[in-house]
C-alpha cells in the first residue's frame, strides 16, 4: 500500500508535535530549576520550526497536485511552437519589408538562421515542425507574396490546433 505525501507530512506533525511536548515535559521533570524551562522552551521553538517546515512542505505539494490537475498538455511544446510561429512570421516580414529597403540583408540573414534554428528543435511537434518548413521554403522562394502568406497562415493554423485548449467545432470553424 502506497501513503501518499500529504498523508505522510500529516502524520509526522503531530507526532512532531506529540513528541515535542513530550521532551519538554521531560526535560522540566529532569534539569528542574531554571534549566527545566529553558530546555522546554528549545524544544518548543525547535517543534514550531519543524511544524512551520511541514506545513510549508503541505502547500507546495497541494500546489503541485492543483496544477497538475489544472494544466493540459504540453506546455514546452506549445510554447516552442509560438516561438517558431513569431520566428518565421518575422523573417517574412524581412523578406516582404513593407517599406523598400525596410530589412538589412544581415537583418535578413540573422532572422532566417533564427526561424530555422527554432523550427529544427527537437521537441517541437511533428505537425508544426513540417508545416514550418513549407512555410520557410516559401519565404527562402521569396517570388510570391500569396504563396508565402498562406503557408505562414497554415503554420499558424497547425500551431493554434498543437494548443492543449483547442477546440475545433467544424473544418471552418475552431474555437
Amino acid at each position: 500500500m502506497r501513503v501518499p505525501p500529504s498523508t505522510r507530512l500529516y502524520a509526522g506533525l503531530a507526532l512532531l508535535t506529540v513528541c515535542a511536548g513530550a521532551v519538554g515535559s521531560y526535560a522540566g521533570l529532569v534539569l528542574g530549576g531554571w534549566w527545566g524551562p529553558g530546555a522546554g522552551g528549545v524544544a518548543g521553538v525547535g517543534a514550531v520550526l519543524l511544524c512551520a517546515r511541514i506545513t510549508i512542505s503541505l502547500c507546495r505539494l497541494q500546489t503541485e497536485a492543483h496544477l497538475k490537475r489544472i494544466v493540459v498538455g504540453d506546455g514546452k511544446a506549445e510554447a516552442t511552437a509560438d516561438a517558431v510561429l513569431r520566428a518565421v512570421t518575422l523573417y517574412e516580414a524581412a523578406v516582404f519589408p513593407l517599406t523598400p529597403g525596410g530589412a538589412s540583408i544581415k537583418e535578413r540573414q540573422t532572422r532566417r538562421s533564427i526561424a530555422y534554428q527554432l523550427a529544427a528543435y527537437d521537441d517541437l511537434p511533428l505537425s508544426v515542425r513540417v508545416t514550418a518548413a513549407e512555410a520557410l521554403e516559401a519565404i527562402d522562394q521569396g517570388r510570391d507574396t500569396k504563396r508565402t502568406q498562406a503557408a505562414v497562415r497554415a503554420l499558424a493554423q497547425t500551431v493554434r490546433e498543437c494548443r492543449a485548449g483547442h477546440v475545433s467545432i467544424r473544418d471552418e470553424q475552431t474555437s
